[in-house]
């Protein structure tokens, strides 16, 4: 059952008041800085040496930071309830118990008087800036998994003089932190245990100032979920045949029409390269084509190209074993495009958006492409398969050969592309390459709104020199140096006259270890940009 998520005008004393469960209360570090300047200022002890009065300070602090919740619970049931929290906010900050610059620091409280929740805990989140949110609602996820929190109260506390808060990116960030705590893996894991939480009320000072906000971000949220749930779904579930079915789904909206192309109608296109990859899979591949118009029809669409290779064995070049699960998020790319056309459809912007996605395995067997096959492109230009896993490049040069047919305002291909741009940048930003300055600065900014940052990678022609072949046009690697770039050199060779961005995602699109799974990325910066581009 899905989380109902409400947004709402809450203060300390109408959240106190608000039955629920849970009453979480997020608190700036600037909320600490403000109540120690409104104390007078303490009398200095007449002869006691500056090293004493530090002994002293210390001996209290340590007596004071044993006793702070009894104490502080005992004077809450002597006071009204705000007048209660904001005093035990400020025993709790002062004794040390409550470390409001250090973002996911947490105090926990039960039964106190005047409150309706049952349960109240005091959550720092620092400079309150996206990143202290998330990481300050990610520590506190446990609060939201118990089985008696059915219905939980998320107070925003603004940072005293700040009237706008929270402002455009922090509500951003609330909407989905709260969408990541709660989010439980349960297509194919019947023994998951459900979760009980049905409601959470997100109180802000003000709801009219931040309903727009909220919107947009519910919206953006929706997206990276879809993308997310797509990711994490196994290879064998979400097939090539699944990704065109959620796009016949997402069509259902008005200003959305889906077209899939099958195997004939591919092979009809003349899309060689895509085909080369798709020939050692028993799945069928699927050419999918979405179309939003929210905008005049004679005005030139943003296209989003999205890698969707459900499971990449690495062909006859054969990956390793170890951890070759993981390359059932090699479709990611594809279910970010998907997660946007789940956004567009929600929040319906002025703007006209193609999405193209190459569907199909990576798979050995006797029809596959073997290493020094040469094919021919949609474009016509032939390419050497020099090792069939650099297989992305191959379906998404058709793509975006495909996509010139749109005469497009930009073009941005995503994909799950190298494992040469995680050595480069991590975990954290992806890789972007353009040909366009423009288009690049505004997609760089819109991953810093949004908290799903990229980093500018170089495009110099010399990068394309270890792409000659001598059997083809080009041969689709070039060796080990410099290998994301050598690929998106590859991808340019099938640009067209427009602005054009490369999104490497290896790194971001999803996590490894305990953490396990598909983030969603690069949904929230395709977004961000697409409503920026909006009339």
């Amino acid at each position: 059952m899905p989380i109902t998520l409400e947004l709402k005008t809450l203060d300390l004393q109408t959240a106190a008041r608000e039955k629920a469960d849970l009453l979480l209360v997020l608190l700036p570090a600037a909320q600490a800085d403000a109540q120690a300047a409104n104390k007078p200022a303490a009398k200095p002890a007449a002869k006691a040496s500056a090293k004493t009065a530090a002994k002293t300070t210390a001996k209290a602090t340590a007596k004071t930071s044993a006793k702070t919740a009894a104490t502080a619970s005992a004077k809450i049931s002597q006071a009204s309830a705000p007048e209660g929290l904001a005093a035990l906010i400020d025993q709790a900050s002062n004794a040390g118990d409550l470390l409001l610059d250090k973002p996911g620091n947490q105090l926990a409280l039960y039964s106190v008087a005047q409150v309706a929740a049952r349960k109240v805990v005091l959550l720092a989140t620092g400079k309150g800036q996206p990143h202290d949110i998330a990481k300050a609602l990610q520590t506190a996820r446990a609060a939201f998994l118990h089985d008696s929190v059915k219905k939980a109260v998320v107070l925003w506390q603004s940072a005293p003089g700040d009237a706008q808060s929270p402002s455009e990116s922090q509500t951003l960030a609330l909407v989905q932190a709260l969408d990541e705590a709660t989010y439980q893996y349960q297509d194919t894991k019947p023994s998951a245990h459900p979760l009980a939480l049905e409601k959470i009320v997100l109180g802000v000072p003000n709801k009219a100032l931040a309903q727009d906000a909220f919107a947009r971000a519910q919206g953006i949220t929706a997206g990276i979920a879809l993308a997310r749930q797509l990711g994490n779904l196994p290879a064998n579930h979400a097939t090539p045949e699944h990704l065109a079915h959620t796009a016949r789904e997402l069509a259902q909206a008005p200003q959305i029409t889906a077209k899939i192309h099958g195997l004939r109608e591919i092979e009809r296109l003349k899309m060689g390269a895509f085909l080369s990859v798709a020939r050692g899979s028993a799945q069928p591949p699927q050419f999918i084509e979405l179309h939003y118009q929210g905008a005049a029809k004679n005005q030139p669409p943003v296209v989003l190209v999205g890698k969707g290779v459900t499971f990449d064995t690495g062909g006859i070049s054969l990956k390793p074993a170890a951890s070759m699960d993981e390359m059932k998020f090699d479709m990611c790319g594809a279910a970010s495009v998907l997660g946007v056309f789940q956004a567009l459809a929600q929040l319906q912007p002025r703007i006209n958006v193609v999405g193209l996605i190459p569907a199909t395995e990576n798979m050995p067997g006797g029809k596959a492409t073997k290493p020094g096959d040469v094919v021919t492109s949609l474009s016509g230009q032939t390419i050497e398969i020099l090792n069939t896993d650099a297989e992305g490049r191959l379906i998404l040069c058709d793509a975006l050969s495909y996509a010139d047919r749109f005469k497009p305002r930009a073009v941005v291909d995503i994909a799950t592309l190298t494992g040469a741009c995680v050595i480069a940048l991590g975990k954290l930003r992806s890789g972007l390459y353009a040909n366009d300055d423009a288009l690049a600065q505004a997609l760089l900014e819109a991953g810093e709104q949004t908290q799903d940052r990229a980093w500018r990678m170089p495009l110099d022609d010399d990068y394309a020199s270890g792409l000659k072949s001598h059997f083809a046009d080009m041969a689709n690697v070039a060796g080990r140096e410099a290998g994301s770039v050598t690929a998106a050199k590859f991808l340019q060779k099938f640009t067209g006259d427009w602005p054009w961005a490369h999104l490497d995602i290896a790194g971001a699109a999803w996590k490894s270890g305990n953490a396990k799974g598909a983030t969603g990325r690069p949904v929230g910066l395709l977004m961000h940009y697409l409503l920026g581009q909006a009339s």
